[in-house]
């Protein structure tokens, strides 16, 4: 018999992994309705373009909330309740957004209350990503054999790639053939309600899984723990690892810092800096940045469509690479191609020149991103930090990431506004920094189970304390 199940393990996190792509599809469906909504509010109600990029980052609010709660949340109600929450989010989210006006406000008739009850709605959907990109891979991690880890939890990075694929193709969809005036007025709608179809697809499907092995653990149930492991391992390795869960949750109280300091920064660290490389500004202005190359609208969703397929690709590189040649090599790669993409932006902007060699490094720097940066970093918030502290440590480093893709988000149009060479400059600085950063502190993690690595954690703790 084999000593895991890897079909049943592949079927569970397929369906997590639709939390991940509801996070791609809510965070990338604003690229295609971003000049929409400049047209219809903030033109209209004569905003400031810092206002207009509040706006279109106001999602990242509900994703800080929903991150620093997913720790409440997946330690009082389990992963896959707080799965479930997300999805009802997901789904109220992308009904208000489209129609904002929904019982308070007249169709048509843009106004200042309307652009606040439009941001809510968009926060709502924020609250949904910030569970979902916390608590998905967390349950991933916490299903997958040791050996499968990275490689599994790396596919919730695929799906949220491939839900900002899928959601440029439905926006170019969209606006194809169709007149600014039309895309302006009712498209953008089309494109928020989308969101509503996935949402519901997840939601139903999570009733078809179960809860980890792990949470079950913490809350005394053993022998519900005992019978998901043996779906996951034959009897023999399903009691050893219910003994390792067990002893991991006796060792320790769980305090955040019961563990040190030092691998709750790490979690943190890791997580501003896979936001201060400037990855979203790229993935939510896409359309806005080809247009400034000369492209069409229509045209330039078409090329971030281009982009969205490389991102894919990419991703997959990732993930068939990733419990092959470990976490810090793929991120320090990643690292390099970043900075060159990067610095290369930065030098055409400087020289005013706009064109395909803008387009050729851009796309360095977002494959270069998507083969580590994107999915390596959930990779290890999924595996750093301790059993009895996962939930209200990855909370931290979620709503840490989220706080830090605001910042870089809504500051972005104002920054260009002052100087794009510099904008992009400050990015490819970001991208050296990231790499000393995995040089120096990061652990590498691959092929060690969950527990393995706690124990090596407890052991550091162990001999610094000896030494000082």
């Amino acid at each position: 018999m084999k000593k895991h199940k890897s079909l049943y393990i592949v079927l569970i996190t397929l369906v997590a992994t639709l939390g991940g792509l509801l996070f791609g599809y809510d965070t990338a469906v604003i690229s295609g309705a971003e000049g929409s909504l400049q047209t219809y509010f903030a033109d209209n109600l004569d905003l400031s373009s810092l206002v207009h990029g509040l706006t279109v980052s106001s999602a990242l609010i509900g994703c800080i909330i929903g991150g620093l709660f997913s720790g409440y949340f997946s330690t009082k109600f389990g992963r896959k309740y707080s799965l479930i929450l997300a999805a009802l989010l997901f789904l109220f989210s992308a009904i208000g957004s489209a129609y904002p006006e929904l019982l308070f406000f007249t169709a048509g008739e843009p106004s200042y209350a309307l652009l606040v009850m439009f941001n809510i709605y968009r926060i709502i959907g924020g609250m949904g990503v910030g569970l979902a990109s916390a608590v998905a891979p967390m349950y991933i991690g916490e299903i997958a054999p040791s050996h499968l880890r990275g490689r599994l939890v790396s596919l919730n990075q695929f799906a949220i790639i491939f839900g900002m694929l899928v959601v440029y193709f439905v926006n170019w969809g969209i606006a194809r053939g169709q007149t600014m005036e039309w895309v302006n007025e009712v498209g953008w709608r089309f494109m928020f309600a989308s969101e509503a179809i996935p949402a519901i697809l997840f939601l139903l499907l999570l009733f078809t899984v179960p809860e980890t092995p792990r949470y079950l653990v913490s809350q005394n149930k053993n022998d519900e723990a005992f019978n998901i492991l043996s779906k996951i391992y034959d009897k023999t390795m399903a009691k050893a690892t219910l003994y390792e869960i067990n002893n991991s949750f006796d060792s320790k109280k769980g305090k955040l810092f019961s563990f040190g300091a030092t691998v709750v920064v790490v979690g943190i660290l890791l997580s501003v800096f896979q936001q201060f490389v400037g990855i979203n500004v790229a993935l939510y202005y896409a359309p806005r940045i080809f247009e400034s190359m000369g492209a069409a609208r229509d045209a330039s969703m078409f090329q971030t469509i281009i982009m969205g397929l490389v991102n894919v690709i990419f991703t997959i590189i990732a993930i068939l690479t990733v419990d092959k040649f470990g976490r810090k090599p793929l991120l320090i790669i990643g690292s390099i191609g970043m900075t060159v993409g990067m610095f290369g932006v930065a030098g055409l902007a400087f020289s005013n020149t706009i064109g395909i060699a803008t387009l050729i490094f851009i796309i360095i720097y977002t494959a270069s991103f998507m083969m580590s940066w994107g999915p390596i970093v959930w990779v290890l918030i999924s595996e750093i930090f301790p059993n009895k502290i996962r939930g209200q440590a990855v909370a931290i480093a979620v709503a840490a990431q989220w706080a830090a893709n605001y910042f870089i988000s809504s500051t972005y149009p104002m920054m260009m506004e002052f100087s794009g060479g510099l904008t992009y400059g400050f990015y490819g600085v970001m991208s050296i920094l990231s790499a000393i950063f995995v040089w120096k502190f990061v652990p590498e993690t691959k092929g060690k189970s969950l527990e393995q690595l706690e124990m090596r954690l407890r052991r550091d703790q162990s001999e610094k304390s000896s030494a000082s």
